[in-house]
């Protein structure tokens, strides 16, 4: 349940509640050792010229925390697409940090993900990506560092976690108390199984799943209960409530589902997406004004944002039958 409540803002904020967070076992726990499950939204890709960029800004960040009483957004910054990182570093880096910024200022956290498919063949970029954000933000505790977002086809063994130790060693340099790093699995981020048998070395990683509600079912959870079984810690730092290929309605029984797996494992999740893109994962309708959330009025959401608004704002944990 959020620390979060409705018009007190008196009310610690996640951060000043939870602190610094940690992987333990398998679970994510606040800096006094309390299990924490933080639930938010993910921005949209952040390439330029993909429309996405136009909610990385302040205005968004303070709806999400004080009017969706989000945990913690994701900054999906976009990488080797059109328009991200590679092509375009100042603008990317500046939506990031601007993100960042507030999510400080508004005492919640941030998943800085580094949105790839293919991370490791960009491997030094990854890095100066790190470096230039680690530098300026690795004492705060709001940080949270995402590697890579959904390798595709790469092996776990032979690239993925070998990219990881680099960028992860990268990021520990700046930092004197440790912030939470979550690290890409195979196929989409789905294979936490195998990640789970071969973690990487250090004190603080959690791994990601990523679920579509109206794709994935009890193959994709079994892999969940297999990998926490493992002993690791895992990040739903993606999920939809429609199809993969982020279209379709919603699913709601299977989301409900999926809720309930999370929740009784306190597993942190973000939803995708906070945009206007004419599909069903969006959380507003198209023409929405990303510019000014006053407007993000009931009628701008989709059938998606409801749900998921509502879900973030009211529901309690679903408890496992």
């Amino acid at each position: 349940q959020s620390v979060w409540m409705v018009g007190a803002d008196s009310r610690a904020t996640p951060v000043e509640a939870y602190g610094r967070l940690k992987a333990n076992g398998n679970r994510i726990e606040s800096e006094r050792g309390d299990p924490v499950q933080l639930r938010g939204m993910s921005l949209f890709w952040s390439n330029t010229g993909w429309q996405g960029e136009f909610f990385y800004h302040r205005a968004t960040i303070e709806a999400l925390a004080r009017d969706w009483k989000c945990d913690v957004v994701r900054a999906a910054i976009g990488f080797e697409h059109a328009g991200g990182y590679l092509e375009n570093p100042d603008a990317n880096r500046a939506r990031a940090r601007a993100v960042i910024d507030a999510a400080i200022e508004f005492g919640i956290y941030v998943v800085v993900d580094l949105h790839s498919h293919a991370a490791e063949s960009y491997s030094n970029e990854a890095m100066d990506f790190f470096k230039d954000l680690a530098s300026s933000y690795a004492s705060y505790p709001n940080l949270i560092w995402e590697v890579y977002n959904e390798p595709i086809g790469s092996s776990w063994t032979d690239a993925i976690k070998p990219y990881a130790e680099r960028v992860v060693d990268v990021i520990r340099g700046y930092e004197t108390s440790p912030n939470l790093i979550v690290v890409g699995t195979p196929t989409w981020s789905q294979d936490v199984d195998v990640a789970a048998a071969d973690p990487l070395d250090d004190s603080n990683v959690a791994y990601s799943i990523h679920f579509y509600a109206a794709t994935h079912s009890d193959v994709l959870k079994n892999k969940v209960k297999t990998a926490l079984s493992l002993g690791v810690a895992l990040f739903c730092t993606e999920w939809g409530t429609v199809q993969a290929d982020g279209d379709g309605a919603p699913d709601l029984e299977s989301t409900l589902d999926w809720m309930r797996l999370l929740d009784s494992y306190k597993i942190s999740h973000l939803n995708w997406a906070l945009n206007h893109k004419d599909e069903g994962a969006s959380a507003l309708v198209p023409g929405t004004n990303p510019s000014d959330p006053t407007q993000w009025t009931a009628d701008r959401h989709t059938d998606s944002g409801l749900l998921v608004r509502n879900y973030v704002l009211h529901a309690p944990p679903i408890e496992e039958e």
